[in-house]
């Protein structure tokens, strides 16, 4: 069974991985190519990514007792490309 901290790491990735395919794949074909439908086919599984990624930062802050500046940190990380990976890698380090 997947804890909290651990489906939150997975959601960040994907939701980072989603974000940055969203971004530097689907927009530029939809501009560039005049194709939208890589918008359509990755904007809905990166909208309920995203959600859940607030959903989980906010009850994983909560869990761990975060201060206030780092949960604003980690939300505002998945309005900017790469920023989930700067999470996982600054405020989710492995706990072994």
């Amino acid at each position: 069974m997947f804890s909290l901290f651990n489906s939150f790491k997975i959601v960040a990735f994907l939701e980072g991985v989603s974000y940055i395919l969203l971004l530097f794949v689907a927009v530029p074909i939809k501009y560039l190519a005049g194709d939208p439908q890589y918008v359509k086919w990755l904007g809905m599984p990166h909208g309920i990514l995203f959600l859940a990624y607030i959903v989980l930062a906010l009850m994983l802050a909560s869990e761990l007792k975060w201060p206030r500046r780092t949960l604003v940190i980690v939300l505002l990380a998945s309005i900017i490309p790469f920023g989930t990976f700067y999470v996982d890698r600054t405020y989710l380090k492995s706990k072994s």
